[in-house]
């Protein structure tokens, strides 16, 4: 698949996913018979619009979210304040289902996407190894030793200063402990690239920490054996145990996130960053973009439902302090805590755009 279509394909994944979380907004609002006059994918100018008998559709030119409107946030609006159909005049629990719904949708997709998946490639029945180690991935952000060395992802790793290092997990292990006790001088990497071999001297470069680096991540050179399903039980339980895997790991990076935000921050990919590994693949393995859009739209969920301004999770909390109070905070202090919460969420989009546009360059 050429570049191009590639990184098409991911933005219309992207897309579907975005689609998706704000279309769970609008549905449990309508089914609820709460007023929705707007449903948009993405923010800023308008691309494409049509006017439904209730709701306008929009599709806009920055593709970073999307949002639902209601005629509650219009002064405008022909619907009079007392209605009781506005969301406003709701009680908390419908309220809570419509803001909640779109985390809900997102969960709902992946958990079909790795359906979807398993139905298609079949069920994981172990990894089938190659001798050497992968080269996954050059960061130059954490060293760029390798770089400079001429070391390319997807190059494989066959032997470190002239002994082999067979296969398995345990040889990644084994060109690990051989960076990292490194005393001086330079490593000899004999490396399969592309069906050639060649030699490499690289000098690993020894951080704060003791540690020395060459600025890689390293992946066991092996491939993923599959078989087909064998009836629709272990399909679903299958998918259910991969769809577990995926909440745990995001749980256990948010964590990490929290608890080092410097150095997991560098790690941490935005909207570029993810339509260049999901082009990648879309060019490479067209069956693991189901697993990475479901990886994505868990990610989509956990980003949403946390309790910052212009996110879900803050309108949720806005929600508790009213149920705790008894009454909402006043109009201004939520409109002034979100405008800030949607400026900041922008600048952050910005940020990472370009921030993945460095590393992509470099």
């Amino acid at each position: 698949m050429p570049a191009l279509a590639g990184i098409l394909v991911m933005i219309g994944i992207l897309g579907l996913l975005i689609a998706v979380h704000e279309l769970g907004h609008f549905l449990a609002a309508r089914l609820q018979g709460i007023h929705v006059n707007r449903f948009s994918i993405g923010f800023g100018p308008i691309l494409w619009k049509y006017q439904g008998e209730q709701t306008e559709y929009a599709l806009r030119s920055i593709p970073l979210g999307g949002f639902v409107g209601f005629p509650d946030e219009e002064p405008d609006s022909p619907i009079p304040p007392s209605d009781p159909d506005l969301m406003k005049n709701r009680p908390i629990l419908d309220r809570a289902i419509v803001i909640s719904a779109g985390v809900i949708a997102n969960l709902i997709l992946a958990y079909l996407l790795l359906v979807t998946e398993v139905g298609i490639v079949g069920v994981p029945g172990g990894v089938q190894y190659a001798p050497g180690v992968l080269i996954a991935q050059v960061a130059t952000d954490v060293s760029p030793v390798a770089a400079e060395a001429g070391i390319q992802a997807r190059d494989i790793v066959l032997a470190v200063d002239g002994q082999p290092l067979g296969q398995a997990e345990a040889a990644r292990d084994v060109l690990m402990k051989s960076i990292q006790n490194h005393n001086s001088g330079p490593i000899q990497l004999h490396i399969q690239r592309q069906g050639q071999e060649l030699d490499l001297d690289i000098v690993p470069e020894r951080s704060d920490d003791g540690i020395a680096r060459i600025g890689v991540q390293l992946s066991p050179n092996g491939k993923l054996i599959r078989r087909p399903i064998q009836n629709l039980g272990e399909l679903f339980t299958t998918a259910a145990r991969e769809f577990q895997k995926i909440i745990g790991f995001m749980a256990h990076t948010l964590g990490q996130l929290v608890g080092n935000f410097r150095e997991s921050a560098s790690q941490v990919a935005g909207p570029v960053g993810i339509v260049a590994i999901g082009a990648d693949m879309a060019r490479t393995d067209r069956s693991s973009l189901f697993q990475f859009a479901a990886v994505i739209s868990v990610n989509l969920a956990f980003i949403n439902i946390l309790p910052l301004p212009a996110l879900d999770g803050g309108q949720l909390a806005f929600l508790l302090i009213e149920g705790l109070r008894g009454k909402p905070l006043p109009n201004n202090i939520q409109e002034g805590v979100m405008q800030v919460g949607l400026f900041l969420l922008l600048g952050l989009g910005v940020f990472m755009i370009v921030l993945d546009t460095a590393k992509l360059m470099t």
